[in-house]
This record gives structure tokens, C-alpha cells and sequence, in this order.
């Protein structure tokens, strides 16, 4: 079975078990590591992985072709992306005009910093940059653009580059529907046995937290040279309840997020019962 995710410490611990062989029952499989800007296009094309993790935000465009899994993404509270400057301001007005950097023009990040923006920056902002997420801090801080909207372990290292937080996406989008975030889905082609694949997902992620200590060198290895306490306070933060079942919360949470984003135009308009 294809299957396409990041190499970020909260997939590479999540499908661990199930890349290695330790699922009973799971057919083994061939796994493309990669961006969520590619995995996100990879959801679009042609014969395309059949299981992946994509943004939420780019869920609408691909639910002909696949099916939103219960399980195995990443929603959860205090975890929303960042927009980061070098100016030390909390005033959202300094974007005004400006260059940002974003991780893709179809990040759940985007999505929200957009509906964000719309609300709180005079004018709208500049430009939109889309870059890989690892390089946008350092553009911000060698003044290659004026502000860099940040994502996975980013919230936990951007002082190190000198940063500033201007807002948080995460916190804004919590206090203004009080619901959790939803970040990145899995999704499975509705051609296959969603059930069954839910179930070999939910076994990983189950083995993951029963032996924590297992998938560790898988985790480093992917991690592009993370400190192992900021992969696993990466790992603490987006594996979390939301991982193991979306529930009603989690099925709300997307609900409201496609709902509101196809109000403002920015999404396709989603049936709600497409997504159980």
C-alpha cells in the first residue's frame, strides 16, 4: 500500500509500528516522505498514494477521490501556527503590505492566517512566498522577507533565529469558535477499506504510546538533525486524543473551519456528511 507523509516527529511516531511490520494484518508499505506543500499535490494528481496526510484546508479539492480517516492527524489545542517577525510588534498592522512567507498556498496555516488577516490587517498584507516550513525562519531573520507564517517544532526553536511572535494562529481561531485546531488529515482513497485501515492507523498510534522508546531512532533519523527534546515535545504536543479519534469535537472543529472558509470563497463548499 502507498502512503505519503512527513518526515515531522509526530508522523514518523504515529506510523512507526505500522512502517515496520508491527501491525497484524496491515499489508506492508512503500512510503513517500515528503513536505505537506508536495504531499498536498500528491492528493491531486493522478494515481496518486493511497493513504496520505494533507492539510485539512486542501481537503475540500480532493474528496471525490478520498475519504477523511478518524484518525492518525493532527488537531488538538495550543498547537496552531505562529507568525513570526523580526520587529519585536504585536500590532498586526505592521503586515500591512508586507512579504510573508507561508509553507503552502493550501496549509490549514495559510487558511486560518488568512481568515486571521482578513479581520486584522488594514489593507491585507504584501506578497505571499510559499517555502518549504525549515527554511522560513531563517528568511525572516536575514531579512529575505518581512514576516514567516511557522509550523510544526517552529513554535518551540523560533527564538533561537531572533524572532518574535506577532500572533498565534492557534490561539486566535480557539478564543474565536472554542474549538480545537485542525492541522493535518489523513485521508484514504474510497476505493480501499477505509474500516480497515482506520483500525491498522489506530494500532500504530496505540503501539506508539505503549512503547514510546521504540520508534525513537525512526524519529531522529527523519527529524533532519532535531534536538530529541524539542522531537519529543513535538510528539507530546500533536499526538494527542484528537490522533487516536477525531470524535464529535474533532468532526465540529473541521466542520466550522471548511464551513467558514468557504463563506469567505477561499475553499470549495463541503458537504459535511462527505467527511464521516
Amino acid at each position: 500500500m502507498r502512503i505519503a507523509f512527513s518526515p515531522c516527529p509526530n508522523d514518523t511516531f504515529v506510523f512507526h509500528a505500522w512502517v515496520h511490520g508491527l501491525i497484524p494484518g496491515a499489508p506492508k508499505l512503500d512510503v513517500t516522505y515528503a513536505d505537506i506543500d508536495i504531499t498536498n499535490g500528491l492528493a491531486a494528481a493522478p494515481n496518486g498514494p493511497d493513504v496520505l496526510k494533507i492539510s485539512y484546508a486542501a481537503l475540500p479539492w480532493v474528496l471525490n477521490e478520498y475519504a477523511l480517516l478518524p484518525c492518525g492527524g493532527a488537531l488538538g489545542r495550543g498547537c496552531g501556527p505562529l507568525v513570526l517577525t523580526k520587529t519585536g510588534s504585536n500590532d498586526p498592522g505592521v503586515l500591512s503590505g508586507r512579504r510573508v512567507a507561508v509553507p503552502s498556498e493550501r496549509s490549514t496555516a495559510y487558511l486560518l492566517f488568512r481568515l486571521w488577516a482578513a479581520r486584522n490587517v488594514p489593507g491585507g498584507v504584501g506578497e505571499i512566498v510559499v517555502m518549504p516550513f525549515h527554511e522560513i525562519m531563517p528568511a525572516v531573520r536575514d531579512g529575505l522577507i518581512d514576516a514567516g507564517l511557522v509550523i510544526h517544532e517552529a513554535r518551540f526553536t523560533y527564538p533561537s533565529y531572533g524572532l518574535s511572535l506577532l500572533a498565534d494562529m492557534g490561539s486566535w481561531w480557539e478564543e474565536d469558535t472554542g474549538l480545537p485546531i485542525p492541522l493535518g488529515a489523513i485521508i484514504a482513497r474510497r476505493s480501499l477499506d477505509q474500516k480497515a485501515i482506520a483500525g491498522w492507523i489506530r494500532a500504530s498510534v496505540e503501539y506508539a504510546w505503549a512503547h514510546p522508546e521504540a520508534s525513537r531512532e525512526y524519529v531522529l533519523h527523519h527529524a533532519q538533525e532535531m534536538d530529541p527534546d524539542v522531537a519529543k515535545a513535538h510528539i507530546n504536543l500533536y499526538v494527542n486524543e484528537f490522533t487516536a479519534d477525531l470524535g464529535e469535537e474533532g468532526y465540529e472543529a473541521v466542520t466550522a473551519l471548511l464551513t467558514r472558509a468557504a463563506a469567505e470563497g477561499l475553499v470549495p463548499e463541503v458537504d459535511p456528511a462527505k467527511l464521516r
